[in-house]
Parts: C-alpha cells; sequence; structure tokens
C-alpha cells in the first residue's frame, strides 16, 4: 500500500508538473516557427523547419541589448538592497515584544492589502522632489522600503520559529543585534532569504508598470517596455513575440533552478525543529 501511495504521488508530482511546464514548452516551440506564421492550429511539439534565426531578428529590430542591460542593472541593486532592509525589519519585528510586534504586523498585513494602483502618483511626486524621474534609481528606490510587505512578513515567519534561548545565549556571549541578525538568525533562515531573492527578481525583472510611469528616455527602457515596442511594430508576428516572451522568462527559470537546493538544505529551520 505504501508503494503504491508513493507511487500515485509521484505520478500526480510528474502531472503537475506537465502542466506548468507545458505552456513554457509551447511558447520556446514557437519562437522557432519561421517568422510571420501565425499559430498552430493544432498541438505543435516541434516546428517542421525550425528558424534559430528569430532570436538575431529580434535583436536586430530592437536595441535588446540596451534593454537587457538597464534590466540587469536594476535587479542587481535592487534584488541585495531588498534582502538586507526586509530581513533587518523582520529580524527586529521578531525581536519586540508581543504588543508592538503585533501592530507592526497588523499594520504590515494592512499595506500588502492596498493595491499598487494607489501609490503610483504619490511615488511619482515623491521621485520628483528627488530629481529621479527618468532614471533607473526610480525603479530602484522601493527597495529601499524591502520593496513588498510580504517579503518582511516572510523574513518574520522565520525568524519568529527560532528558539529564543538561542538569542539569549548569543546575548550572554555579548553579541550584538547587529551580530545576531548576521551571525546566527541569517544563516538559519537561507530558504527563506533564497525565496524572497527569486520574488525580488522576478518582481523588478518584469515590471512594466513603473518604467511606464517613470523612464521617458528610450535609453533607460527595460526588457518589459522593449516586449512591449516590439509588439507595437508586429502585433501579428507571433514568432517573434515568443521570442521576446523566451527572453523574459529564461533568466528567471534559470535563476530558480541554480537556488532550488537552498530549499532542501540541511541547515533549514524545518530540520533545525525537528531535531529539536
Amino acid at each position: 500500500m505504501s508503494r503504491f501511495r508513493l507511487g500515485l504521488h509521484h505520478a500526480l508530482a510528474l502531472l503537475a508538473t506537465a502542466v506548468f511546464l507545458l505552456p513554457l514548452f509551447w511558447m520556446a516551440v514557437n519562437s522557432l516557427r519561421p517568422v510571420g506564421l501565425p499559430p498552430p492550429q493544432s498541438v505543435e511539439w516541434w516546428p517542421t523547419n525550425p528558424s534559430w534565426s528569430n532570436y538575431p531578428v529580434v535583436f536586430e529590430m530592437l536595441p535588446m541589448l540596451r534593454y537587457i542591460r538597464n534590466s540587469v542593472i536594476v535587479v542587481a541593486t535592487a534584488v541585495p538592497i531588498t534582502l538586507i532592509v526586509a530581513s533587518l525589519a523582520g529580524f527586529s519585528m521578531s525581536q519586540l515584544p508581543y504588543r508592538p510586534r503585533r501592530r507592526l504586523f497588523i499594520f504590515s498585513v494592512v499595506m500588502l492589502m492596498i493595491p499598487s494602483a494607489a501609490v503610483w502618483l504619490f511615488r511619482f511626486q515623491i521621485l520628483s522632489w528627488l530629481g529621479l524621474i527618468d532614471s533607473l534609481w526610480a525603479l530602484i528606490l522601493p527597495a529601499f522600503a524591502a520593496s513588498n510587505p510580504l517579503f518582511v512578513l516572510l523574513f518574520y515567519w522565520s525568524f519568529h520559529r527560532i528558539p529564543s534561548e538561542m538569542f539569549d545565549a548569543a546575548r550572554l556571549d555579548g553579541s550584538s543585534a547587529f551580530m545576531l541578525w548576521r551571525r546566527l538568525a541569517l544563516p538559519l533562515v537561507m530558504p527563506t532569504a533564497v525565496a524572497v531573492a527569486i520574488l525580488t527578481f522576478a518582481l523588478y525583472w518584469s515590471d512594466f508598470i513603473s518604467p511606464v510611469l517613470y523612464i521617458y528616455d528610450p535609453q533607460s527602457y527595460t526588457l518589459p517596455v522593449g516586449l512591449q515596442i516590439l509588439k507595437q511594430l508586429d502585433p501579428t508576428n507571433w514568432p517573434l513575440l515568443m521570442t521576446g516572451a523566451v527572453l523574459m522568462t529564461l533568466p528567471i527559470i534559470l535563476l530558480f533552478m541554480l537556488l532550488q537546493r537552498f530549499f532542501l538544505n540541511d541547515m533549514s529551520l524545518a530540520n533545525l525543529f525537528e531535531r529539536n
């Protein structure tokens, strides 16, 4: 019976994986179809005449290298800043007494429920006062506020699960609050840090609204804006559009594949509490 359940579990896992991977596979296959062809009427597992020249064509039509460079600058700056700010905020919340911790938790949840469109005007005014409009810093600035309240809550929940006795023992040894965060707490929540890093990367890499609102110079456009320009240039050329979608999606997939092993780290909090 246990073998049957194990086999059923793996079969369901493979089925769920196929459901999520099939759209990505369809996107990659359609990016190899000859330029100008409409989408296939039936499932096409591989094009009859695959055309790898679609990718150079995209770079010839638009300055994609510049757009990719701008996106890389944004994520390479915003992701580390978000990790530092969100982890510090989450750790600080976890060390507070019950009442102020509960109030900050409720405040974070309320902030999480506010739609992003509600802050566009206020953010534009703040960026105008700071003189950051029409620069990449307009896209990076939210990282100094942890980018999203969810990231602070994720770190808070992870830090809160660490036994308080560990912090008390470290304080008796003379560790400061910063040392507790950097040397004790942060290594124990590495899976959470990796998850936040991936989510932050996806947030800034695929951000289309902020560049449209705050960037006017074409030299500072990011990759999502470049894909929209590509769509406007040739809205019916599906192979080129799918090629652009592959360029947009591939870095996120590669990042997840590189970092997924940290989710199964033996030093994760789940294993820590199993041992205790």
